[in-house]
């Protein structure tokens, strides 16, 4: 039969003595003789002894692991986020635990087990205001939201600058001389949807042009959703020569009911998203959006929530990243990107 792998207190026997000694060598600490110390490493060394990451973690009142708690782990700008975020945790030693929490019930549960446990060090929840989750956010324990500002919350966050971004996207519309400028928003409770109807509102009211209510649709981030909005306004004859979608995938569905109302983009229709998915130089056509670095946003609240942990920075702090425009067909004939 093979060996088992050495115990601490096979490494105890061999050095004759405690195995709450090696324990102490093994964590560094000080009241260990210098003589002791070495004879210890070097049997350490001479039968293989591997400690447990895990235990040795735990007994320094930390486990290295951190959790991210998203809404769902299939969506590409949640899952980029949460990839960002495992890149900068195991840069600095740190597992990344993501998991999802479809309703404010569920992410409570999974907070419980999780932080009541001591399983992780610290919180990143993603969209923390979708549907009141921040209600049920532990207090005196290191969490940053993402996708969200923090309010009146004592947290961090981590977010696009959405106000800006919708503000540039729709000057942008207007730059091509548009003013029938419609918006198809995502699901108003959440903050980023809030955050770019205000930036819409401020390019109309800047470029002279009257906000009006009737060409504001809600979504829900859906292509479905998108495609729905679209076929409103055909409905009602009212069709835009422009709309703002606050994401990608109610752009692309815009698109679609587009070409099926024989509505020709961009001289007929023109449509600018948000996020810039892999697959938005392949619409039809390829779609003007607004780029956002998801995996920027996903390390950066890596690198603020660690800050938290080590007590590095330990101040209240709200990052607002930037987006790129990028000009494809669907604005302009002639395409292209900046």
């Amino acid at each position: 039969m093979l060996n088992s792998r050495p115990t601490i207190r096979d490494v105890a026997r061999k050095a004759g003595v405690s195995h709450q000694t090696v324990s102490r060598v093994i964590n560094g600490k000080q009241d260990v003789s210098p003589e002791t110390r070495v004879l210890v490493e070097a049997t350490i060394v001479q039968m293989g002894y591997q400690p447990n990451a895990i235990a040795r973690s735990m007994a320094r009142g930390q486990t290295h692991t951190l959790a991210c708690i998203s809404p769902n782990l299939t969506d590409y700008t949640l899952a980029s986020v949460i990839e960002g975020a495992e890149t900068e945790a195991r840069q600095h030693d740190y597992f990344l635990l993501s998991s999802s929490a479809v309703d404010p019930e569920s992410f409570s549960r999974l907070v419980d087990e999780l932080v009541g446990h001591r399983r992780v060090d610290g919180l990143i929840v993603i969209n923390p205001y979708s549907d009141k989750r921040f209600e049920h956010i532990p207090e005196n324990f290191p969490v940053v939201f993402v996708g969200a500002q923090s309010h009146e919350q004592n947290i961090s966050s981590v977010c696009l600058d959405d106000e800006k971004v919708a503000y540039e996207a729709t000057r942008h519309l207007i730059s091509l001389g548009h003013t029938d400028i419609a918006l198809v928003t995502g699901p108003m409770e959440e903050d980023c949807s809030q955050d770019r109807t205000e930036g819409y509102q401020r390019a109309l009211k800047e470029a002279g042009l009257p906000f009006d209510p009737t060409k504001v649709i809600e979504g829900d981030w859906s292509a479905t959703s998108g495609q729905s909005a679209l076929l409103s306004f055909v409905e009602q004859g009212r069709v835009p020569t422009a709309i703002f979608a606050q994401n990608d995938r109610m752009a692309m569905g815009i698109l679609r009911a587009a070409r099926d109302a024989n509505i020709k983009v961009p001289s007929q229709l023109a449509v600018i998203g948000v996020d810039d998915m892999p697959l938005s130089s392949y619409f039809d056509p390829p779609l003007t959006t607004m780029r956002q670095d998801m995996p920027l946003i996903g390390q950066e609240a890596t690198r603020m929530l660690l800050n938290i942990i080590q007590r590095k920075n330990t101040d209240l702090r709200e990052v607002k990243l930037p987006a790129q425009l990028v000009v494809r067909q669907s604005t302009s004939d002639k395409g292209g990107g900046r």
